[in-house]
């Protein structure tokens, strides 16, 4: 499987309950804080349902 790195890029203020405790699954707190995961169908899940507030970029 491949690795993407996510980063929190806006804030989670203003967000609804759901979208912050998917940011917390995903492992980001700050703003400009990163993860790395695998791009497995839980995760990519995840990271639609945020996909407002984060960037997304594929680790080699």
């Amino acid at each position: 499987m491949a690795k993407i790195k996510v980063t929190l890029v806006r804030s989670r203020i203003g967000s609804d309950r759901r979208q912050k405790a998917t940011l917390d699954a995903l492992g980001l707190g700050k703003i400009g804080s990163s993860v790395e995961h695998e791009a497995n169908g839980p995760i990519l899940g995840m990271v639609a349902k945020v996909k407002h507030l984060i960037r997304v970029e594929e680790v080699k």
